[in-house]
């Protein structure tokens, strides 16, 4: 079967790649790259005829608000035109578990345009919504950090390995379309403001955390339902403190902004 993935060579997509070819599938990692771009239509007839299967895992260069929605209002247009006329059976995209719920994260709301573009298509299709990333934790930390202190919010969240995410998405990139919506997420829930502070006391980072039910979370506001999957999602098996081991251990030792600052 050939499948086309839309940006297949950026960290997921280029894991679900390899799984697929693994699995003796004709996988086309389509990108600007390859020559295949969503916001100009350049490359999109040639990559996608004959094909079953598209998974759309593209991302926006850019997270502000107008660029964002931009992005994925002019990608989704152009990709699923040129998915129905070249008769693609099944469009699949990766989402994110909490779009319909937080309307003030300008992120999310161009999330929400993609996926209203995708029901709308009349091609059958599956949307998979994930918890955040382990890998993101980090990334977390520095948009709350201000001086020596880090404001987190603490709200639970469920976060995941990318990895498990993508071994998820292959399955149903491999499956009936769902036409709907399927979530994934991680095997623990944690309080925001302590999974952070655990990631920054393993990193050496001296920073104060301060858990805050009224911090943002990139812009908007969380509550205790925002970031959690549903009773019906998969669940990935890595748990996270052996996500944070294996990590740890995997990297050169060096020292943190923190205690650079220091010396």
């Amino acid at each position: 079967m050939k499948i086309v993935v839309i940006g297949g060579t950026g960290l997921i997509g280029s894991r679900l790649v390899g799984i697929l070819r693994e699995r003796g599938h004709d996988v086309v990692a389509a990108s600007p790259a390859s020559g295949v771009n969503t916001i100009t239509g350049e490359g999109l007839d040639e990559a996608l005829k004959g094909a079953q299967v598209v998974v759309d895992v593209a991302n926006s260069p850019s997270f502000a608000d107008d660029a964002v929605k931009e992005f994925f209002e002019t990608s989704g247009t152009n990709l699923l035109a040129a998915e129905a006329r070249n008769g693609v059976r099944h469009h699949v995209a990766l989402s994110i578990v909490g779009t319909d719920r937080l309307p003030d994260s300008g992120y999310l709301r161009a999330k929400v345009i993609q996926e209203n573009l995708i029901r709308k298509s009349g091609i059958p299709y599956s949307i998979l919504r994930s918890t955040q990333f382990f890998e993101f934790t980090g990334r977390i930390a520095q948009s709350a950090a201000d001086g020596t202190e880090v404001r987190i919010p603490s709200a639970p969240f469920q976060p995941i390995l990318s990895a498990d995410v993508v071994a998820v998405l292959a399955d149903v990139a491999l499956g009936d379309p769902l036409n709907g919506i399927a979530e994934v997420g991680g095997p623990e829930r944690f309080r925001m403001s302590d999974l952070v502070e655990r990631v920054l006391r393993a990193n050496g980072d001296g920073r104060k955390v301060i858990p805050d039910p009224h911090a943002l979370y990139f812009g908007t506001q969380i509550d205790d339902s925002s970031l959690v999957a549903g009773p019906a999602a998969r669940i990935g098996p890595t748990r996270f403190e052996d996500w944070l081991n294996q990590s740890l251990s995997q990297r050169p030792a060096e020292r943190s902004p923190a205690r650079a600052a220091a010396h």
